[in-house]
């Protein structure tokens, strides 16, 4: 879904008109967030949003998981592969399923690592721990009462923050922001800026962690898009941090195509966007969840469409790989 604007603004007429609407989800998302949840057999860590809409989950999840294995776990993946007509529970293939049967997240990280899929997540856990998993990484799902989370890893962004700070469907909140931040360990701060760090006090408050990180973009490609003129288009949550972050790397980017999250890109769309590329001789260039939900349809545009890779690297990484340890070590000792 594509976010209202009035969800960054707190005086708009029309956040404050659904003001009790949001009200009612709110008090059936809190009690629903408080519902038990059942062992899943190994520690479980979720990355999650307080938001609707994109920060940063993805990237945070894959660096995890490349901790983990340095760590000697072996992770798999769970989400529930928004997007995607399959209900699971089942592995990702790559090879064989497309982002319109598993979503675009799920499809892009099978690539590095084991995913599963499944709208129940109490059965993809146990797909997960059958395929191997010694640490189960949950893709979202924080407001979901189903599994016992161990861990749950809580990523912002540092420009954007939470909008106006409402719920659902006023603002982008999915529960009370009391409730969520009680049950946060460890908020991820993405990127530069101060709109989180009124949140980030919250959790210090209340015991949490706080970990600084930003996202890397792949030198190897952002020196090869320099000195080439560029359509840049997304359909991410926030496409405008993609298109910055080309242009920080130095790369001329003379066109934008922005569009909504998790956008299911029709064959007339891709047309033009290859129609304009040639029109004024510039590269296709986009994220690679993108990519994913393309698939086929690379091959109508009669031009290369080269991805942007990025990766988390977070500040503190020491303090990090602690807190992991700790939880994991912890779930172990009960068992």
């Amino acid at each position: 879904m594509r976010e209202p604007r009035f969800w960054q603004a707190r005086f708009s007429p029309s956040s404050l008109l659904l003001l009790p609407f949001a009200v009612i989800y709110g008090q059936i998302a809190a009690g629903r967030m408080q519902q038990d949840g059942i062992e899943a057999g190994v520690p479980v860590i979720c990355v999650g949003n307080y938001h609707m809409g994109g920060a940063g989950k993805t990237p945070t999840t894959l660096a995890l998981v490349e901790l983990l294995r340095r760590l000697g776990e072996t992770p798999v993946v769970l989400s529930r592969g928004y997007g995607g007509r399959l209900h699971g529970p089942i592995e990702v293939d790559p090879a064989s399923h497309s982002a319109a049967d598993v979503g675009d997240e799920p499809l892009m990280m099978s690539t590095r690592v084991p995913v599963v899929v499944a709208r129940e997540r109490i059965d993809g856990a146990a797909l997960a721990r059958a395929r191997g998993a010694s640490v189960i990484v949950m893709d979202d799902g924080f407001q979901n009462p189903a599994l016992i989370k161990h861990l749950s890893l809580i990523v912002i962004d540092a420009r954007r923050g939470l909008g106006n700070g409402r719920g659902f469907p006023a603002g982008p909140l999915r529960a009370p922001l009391r409730l969520q931040i009680e049950r946060t360990d460890a908020l991820v701060v993405i990127g530069d800026g101060h709109a989180a760090d009124e949140i980030a006090a919250r959790v210090t408050d209340q015991g949490g962690a706080v970990l600084r990180a930003r996202l890397v973009p792949d030198a190897a490609t952002l020196e090869a898009l320099r000195g080439r003129r560029v359509l840049a288009f997304a359909g991410i949550g926030d496409p405008t941090k993609f298109f910055t972050t080309l242009r920080d790397g130095g790369v001329d980017v003379v066109t934008e195509g922005a569009f909504a999250d998790h956008h299911a890109f029709t064959a007339d769309e891709v047309q033009q966007l290859a129609a304009i590329a040639k029109r004024d001789q510039l590269t296709l260039v986009t994220t690679e969840k993108d990519l994913a939900r393309l698939g086929a349809a690379t091959s109508t545009l009669g031009a290369d469409v080269m991805t942007l890779p990025v990766s988390l690297s977070f500040d503190d990484e020491a303090t990090l790989r602690l807190l992991l340890l700790d939880r994991i070590n912890k779930v172990r000792a009960k068992t």
